[in-house]
């Protein structure tokens, strides 16, 4: 008996029902990029690990998929490596490239890559998947699709403004209420400097990212066990806890990072975004949140985060501000902004919340039923004329029992099925039911258009 195939862990199948929901999404999505004047560009699915490591920091660089060299990919490998079975070392020889880990490390790569042939600031938007060799779980997968928006070149607030403007109307649209997260990786280095561990920021931001998860006692763990001094670790709990309203919250951090310059200079920046904001007005609820890190090593000022309200799930959209992630790639001093929306975390929420419009999944407005040769081919000009006007029209191919065909119908969800049988092909006529009202009625076919609209 042949094994039943399967998919990796991690990964999905997505149907037409599926397809027509996550369409609706990144439809949204486009729209927005396209509003707010952002440019489509595609990268590889693979880029060389030279572009990928280093990027995402350790934790990250051990979720990268790599891909094994085609052919004899042993042959110059060290032996003593193989006969060790040390298979991290190894890796390096045996692969030279690996699957994305995001859209924004590829993009840097672009950026530098095509310097000659943009005009800055350039503003670009990418939709496509990228892979993680995480451990699957609710919310988590190891193949989704990220949807980015970037800018570069810029060092203006407007942008970071702009931004989250793009995540209201986004989460507008698709009527989510979500909260945006709101922080500065100035403010953590300043936190850093004040508990007297400015060396070990990294080791800081990984842990602390982590807090919503794993709770601020275990983050504590964490610290301590990487050698943060337990002083430090005390020092660190009660700025992590701030309370009040975003005003409240950048008062107490004014002072208490009065003595950091770098600190000051992050709530001098956030300050200034959330006013900016504000101001504009937003449908979506806004949080400064001290214990926001986001592990990821480029960031470098704003950090973003967007939360859904109503159904426990982890992030829905995330970005931030990276001062030099071009530097890596031998183009220093280009500042950029972007955020990435998850669209298949997007598409959880708006399942468990059944948020689609009634007509998600109609893929045909009208049907034509087959009832022979002739009828047929009458009908499948008809459809040829829908067609040209923009309305999705099919034939059903075979003249088979009307029950399987409007079964076939049913099983569409189509608005509308139109019969031409003999009667009707002598005087000129169509019926059309309407099969959400059962209601069928007969007139010329050159009638059919405008009654279907």
């Amino acid at each position: 008996m042949a094994t039943k195939p399967s998919i990796p862990k991690g990964t999905r199948d997505f149907g037409p029902s599926e397809m027509a929901r996550r369409n609706y999404i990144f439809d949204t999505i486009r729209k927005a990029f396209k509003l707010f004047g952002y440019t489509p560009i595609e990268t590889p699915a693979m880029e060389n690990l030279s572009t990928l490591m280093g990027k995402y920091g350790e934790e990250g660089d051990k979720l990268l998929f790599r891909i094994l060299n085609s052919g004899d990919y042993l042959k110059d490998s060290p032996q003593t490596l193989i006969a060790e079975r040390d298979s991290l070392a190894l890796t390096t020889h045996i692969s030279e490239k690996g699957l994305r880990y995001d859209l924004t490390v590829p993009f840097a790569r672009f950026v530098v890559q095509n310097r000659n042939d943009i005009q800055l600031p350039f503003k670009r938007c990418q939709i496509q998947p990228v892979w993680r060799a995480d451990r699957p779980q609710k919310g988590r997968y190891r193949e989704f699709y990220q949807c980015d928006a970037d800018i570069v070149g810029s060092e203006s607030l407007w942008n970071e403004v702009e931004l989250l403007e793009m995540i209201d109307e986004v989460f507008r649209n698709l009527k989510v209420r979500v909260a945006i997260k709101l922080n500065n990786r100035k403010i953590l280095t300043g936190i850093a400097e004040l508990i007297g561990e400015s060396d070990r920021i990294v080791d800081i931001t990984v842990a602390i990212d982590k807090i919503e998860k794993i709770g601020l006692e275990k983050v504590q763990e964490e610290l301590l066990s990487k050698g943060i001094k337990e002083t430090a670790v005390e020092k660190l709990a009660p700025i992590l806890e701030l309370k009040g309203d975003n005003a409240e919250k950048i008062a107490s951090l004014k002072e208490v990072l009065k003595n950091s310059e770098a600190g000051l200079k992050g709530v001098e920046e956030l300050e200034w975004v959330v006013a900016q904001f504000d101001d504009l007005g937003h449908d979506c609820a806004l949080d400064v949140d001290v214990s926001l890190a986001r592990g990821l090593n480029y960031y470098t000022g704003t950090i973003i985060e967007v939360k859904a309200l109503d159904v426990e799930i982890g992030s829905i959209t995330g970005g931030g501000r990276y001062d030099n992630l071009t530097g890596v790639f031998g183009m220093p001093g280009l500042s950029g902004v972007g955020i990435s929306f998850g669209a298949d975390r997007i598409y959880d929420v708006l399942n468990q919340l059944n948020l689609y419009p009634e007509a998600i999944g109609e893929s045909v407005k009208v049907l034509f039923l087959n009832f022979g040769e002739k009828e047929a081919a009458e009908s499948m000009k008809l459809v040829k004329e829908l067609r040209e006007k923009g309305i999705s029209a099919e034939l059903y191919p075979d003249a088979v029992k009307l029950k399987k065909q409007m079964a076939y119908a049913d099983s569409l969800k189509v608005p509308f099925v139109a019969m031409i049988g003999e009667t009707e092909l002598a005087d000129k006529t169509v019926n059309l039911k309407e099969m959400a009202s059962g209601t069928q009625v007969k007139f010329p076919i050159t009638e059919l258009a405008s009654k279907i609209r």
